[in-house]
């Protein structure tokens, strides 16, 4: 019976433990708010903080996404960032958007994002949108292409890391 005990215990802190949790860490602090120096040297998580007294709100902010790009160029879509640059704010975060505006026929030529999944939302017309995997789970198979034709209110996921392409 003695030995019964500690052996009921080991196994339910055994049990106990397949219960953690896992997460990113948490931030050191709560934003870091790029300098605004094109001479600032860039570390591998972002840009130089500027001093947490002299943020503003501005330094989330950003005005005008609403408005078109010009699509008057050879592949026939433009791409408007959000991101560190327009909004400072936005460092070391892991996170930014894009507005892209396309002409009729205009493509996002095929591209990759080596450290980000990219969220497509469609608000207006349809949008021809495909990815390539890159490394079949199946060594005798091919790289597969994935493509839909997307609407309004649609919303498509490219995985990170895998070239894909956007075409109206």
């Amino acid at each position: 019976m003695k030995m019964a005990l500690p052996l009921l215990v080991v196994i339910l802190m055994s049990g106990l433990a397949t219960f953690s949790y896992a997460s990113d860490p948490s931030p050191l602090q709560d934003f870091c708010v790029a300098v605004n120096d094109s001479k600032a040297s860039v570390f591998v998580n972002g840009k130089i903080c500027k001093n947490p007294y002299m943020v503003v709100v501005e330094d989330f902010f950003l005005s005008g996404l609403n408005k078109a790009g010009n699509t008057s160029n050879p592949v026939g879509s433009k791409v408007t960032p959000v991101n560190v640059n327009q909004i400072p704010g936005l460092n070391t975060l892991g996170v930014s958007a894009v507005r892209i505006d396309y002409a009729p026929y205009g493509l996002n030529p095929p591209h990759t994002h080596p450290r980000a999944t990219e969220i497509l939302v469609v608000i207006e017309g349809t949008l021809y949108v495909g990815f390539v995997t890159s490394n079949p789970a199946d060594a005798t198979q091919k790289n597969k292409l994935f493509t839909k034709t997307l609407h309004p209110g649609d919303v498509f996921v490219f995985p990170e890391g895998l070239i894909h392409f956007q075409f109206n």
